[in-house]
């Protein structure tokens, strides 16, 4: 299905407003949490935040396009299951830094149409920065248009990863590639946010990202905002992405080749040592 710019800035108003209206509510909410749970898995928090931030994209979405698909972290797959939209939104990604009062945390709502993303919103409640982006549209921080850097050497990079809840059970667990590539770089960041991440990577403050055991709702729009920013989002070995796989390398471009290949050659994390190379 081929949606025309003018239906997906439909779409991209849409996403704009519940991403805004799920910030004002983690605003509300912020430093006055009353009930943390985990879902089952050690680290993986829910708040009422969460919940709340959900129920106001899930009120906008269904008034705006009833008849489309939804999938949200905390409430699950909703709506018409044969649409081709699929509407994946994180109320807050980054919920464990939210619980801690540490400022580092956002709004999700992306759009897939045909299972590839389309459209996204991004918003982050602390800075008040508001990334957006739709196929062909281009992509903004604050109704201003980004681009991606120009780094093109790997030393020179600063990059950014995450950890997965399941980091204590696997040894898949991303320690061994944090270790290789901050050797490799200038600097590799975790967040603790993946749509802040992607964001990041569009608006050029880092060069590129890498990261397992994501779920679509924490890629969907961080995905749209980089390709249309300049970038380039494949699966590790530069093979087209599959947003259900939750392994993702996003880049500027120039750095796409040579963070895959690093990627590859990473060593046992054994192989590790204070001063080793």
């Amino acid at each position: 299905m081929i949606s025309d710019s003018n239906q997906l800035q439909i779409f991209l108003d849409v996403a704009t407003e519940a991403a805004l209206a799920a910030g004002a509510i983690l605003q509300d909410y912020w430093g006055n949490l009353e009930a943390i749970e985990e879902k089952g898995r050690p680290g993986d928090l829910v708040t009422e935040a969460d919940k709340a931030a959900e129920a106001a994209i899930l009120q906008i979405l269904h008034r705006h396009v009833p008849d489309h698909k939804i999938l949200a972290e905390e409430s699950g797959s909703l709506g018409n299951q044969e649409s081709a939209y699929l509407w994946a939104i994180d109320p807050l990604d980054g919920t464990t830094n939210y619980a801690h009062q540490y400022p580092a945390s956002a709004v999700s709502v992306g759009l897939l149409i045909d299972g590839i993303p389309q459209v996204g919103a991004i918003f982050d409640p602390f800075r008040e920065e508001l990334f957006r982006a739709a196929k062909g549209l281009g992509a903004t921080r604050n109704r201003r248009p980004i681009r991606v850097s120009d780094t093109a050497a790997l030393e020179k990079s600063l990059l950014v990863t995450g950890f997965a809840y399941d980091r204590r059970q696997t040894t898949d667990n991303n320690y061994a590639e944090f270790c290789h590539l901050t050797h490799l770089t200038q600097g590799v960041r975790r967040s603790g946010s993946a749509a802040l991440d992607l964001a990041y990577v569009a608006c050029g403050r880092l060069d590129g990202y890498w990261e397992r055991g994501l779920s679509p709702w924490d890629m969907a729009a961080g995905i749209v905002l980089v390709e249309e920013a300049g970038g380039t989002v494949t699966a590790y070995d530069r093979s087209p992405l599959n947003i259900s796989s939750g392994r993702i390398l996003a880049t500027n471009g120039p750095l796409h080749i040579s963070l895959s290949q690093a990627l590859q050659d990473v060593p046992p994390l054994a192989a590790w040592r204070v001063g080793s190379r």
